[in-house]
């Protein structure tokens, strides 16, 4: 689990990596012989049998950053990633995070310029990335149905994936993802609604050295509730 790649020297909520370090991660990866790809792709390999050897990139929010800072990493690294964006937020900022600081979130172009790059596919984090626990059913619907639409629309393809904003889920959240029609969905560290739309993810930041990494990834089966159905 990523979030934004660039500057790191004003990171309260330590969401951001440098390009310089996820290039570092990502090489680690690649010399440990596994290789980073999206979730419909890891998904679709693990049904076939054939995941080993892949792992699920996700970059949480959809800031302009990912075009300008990873993107180019990804490619260097013949790696691919899912993208949860915000279509409800258009060329908007992260103004969820009360302490800053102000990062720009991808406008049309940057969305369709992602969505059209090798191996990177777009899914959805909402519409204004909310606690869809503490939403009231109008909100609920457009944040997890209105989102969906708006971004099938802007990109001209099929939204297969949801996040749910801040990892804050539960059942009735789960219920709505599911209705809403997508394949599945990501979490980070969902419990006994651990599934195919409450996936667990790790996150991943600017301090995770290749130690850290390859601890992250052997230790994340342990730590996290078996996955079924996938």
């Amino acid at each position: 689990m990523y979030h934004s790649v660039g500057d790191c020297s004003d990171d309260p909520y330590r969401i951001t990596v440098s390009p310089e370090r996820l290039d570092e991660q990502l090489g680690r990866l690649r010399g440990w012989g596994l290789r980073g790809v999206g979730m419909s792709e890891l998904l679709a390999a693990r049904a076939r049998g054939e995941g080993q050897g892949l792992v699920g990139l996700t970059f949480d929010d959809g800031y302009a950053d990912f075009v300008t800072g990873a993107l180019p990493v990804l490619l260097r690294h013949d790696c691919g990633a899912t993208l949860f964006v915000l279509p409800g937020r258009l060329g908007g900022e992260n103004a969820w995070d009360p302490l800053g600081p102000r990062k720009p979130l991808l406008d049309k172009q940057g969305i369709r310029v992602a969505a059209a790059s090798e191996g990177i596919e777009i899914g959805s984090h909402g519409l204004t990335h909310v606690d869809l626990t503490r939403a009231d059913d109008a909100v609920l619907h457009a944040e997890v149905s209105e989102s969906r639409a708006l971004l099938s629309e802007l990109i001209g393809a099929h939204i297969d994936g949801f996040c749910y904003p801040y990892g804050t889920l539960d059942q009735r959240a789960v219920d709505a993802v599911r209705a809403a029609g997508y394949r599945y969905a990501c979490a980070i560290d969902p419990g006994p609604l651990t599934g195919p739309f409450a996936l667990p993810r790790v996150h991943i930041g600017q301090n995770d050295t290749a130690v850290r990494l390859l601890l992250k990834h052997r230790l994340h089966r342990l730590r996290r509730r078996p996955v079924e159905g996938v």
